[in-house]
């Protein structure tokens, strides 16, 4: 199974040229790393950012230059900054072709739960309530199980939901699956995981059609 960086080089393969892409907290901020270089991609941050790039090495963060999650980040030659306002009209605009989010849970009808555990303090939504209602290609990089073992992927969200019916495709651990309207489909399996695996850590209804295919990097 993978680790998140192999959850997030696989995402990356997602990534086409000239796309305007918004990376949630978490995994999704890992993405950028994996790009590749023959391709012109513009990361998007709703605090204010269009060129982010990867991670900055230890010693040289600049502790002004931050995304969403407050974690220092580097800016691409010819990146803007500018006021929240305009960068929620760019995604209330839908000028982003993609956008990659992390979950708690995703439903087998597409709703996402990513933002609140009921007791458990949060500071608010913050920017996701926007992205998931506007955005027409949201991928969820996510553990396929909870830390007991438990399947995150549900017939049904038990948590409070960020968005309804809005997710498009889901990467794992374990698996790479397209939300559809019958459930989850399987499209690819993670190096060294059966879909014995996947079905037994699958909640949701889990569709299998034909060889599955490993993942390729």
């Amino acid at each position: 199974m993978l680790d998140k960086n192999g959850i997030a080089q696989r995402i990356a393969k997602e990534i086409k040229d000239g796309y305007y892409v918004n990376l949630g907290i978490g995994i999704p901020t890992l993405v950028a790393n994996f790009v590749r270089d023959d391709i012109q991609v513009e990361f998007q941050s709703e605090n204010g950012i269009l060129g982010m790039g990867p991670f900055p090495f230890e010693g040289e963060e600049d502790a002004d230059l931050i995304n969403a999650g407050k974690q220092t980040i580097t800016a691409l030659p010819g990146a803007s900054f500018f006021d929240s306002a305009t960068s929620f009209g760019m995604i209330r605009g839908q000028h982003v072709d993609l956008t990659i989010l992390g979950a708690m849970e995703v439903a087998e009808n597409g709703d996402i739960a990513n933002w609140k555990i009921p007791g458990k303090m949060v500071k608010g939504m913050g920017g996701a309530m926007d992205l998931v209602a506007s955005a027409e290609n949201i991928i969820v990089a996510m553990m396929h199980t909870n830390r007991a073992g438990e399947s995150k992927l549900l017939k049904r969200c038990s948590l409070p939901l960020t968005g309804v019916g809005c997710v498009t495709k889901i990467v794992t651990n374990l698996a790479v699956l397209e939300v559809t309207e019958n459930g989850f489909k399987l499209l690819e399996r993670a190096p060294g995981v059966s879909v014995e695996e996947i079905q037994k850590s699958t909640e949701g209804k889990l569709i299998v059609e034909g060889e599955i295919p490993e993942m390729q990097f």
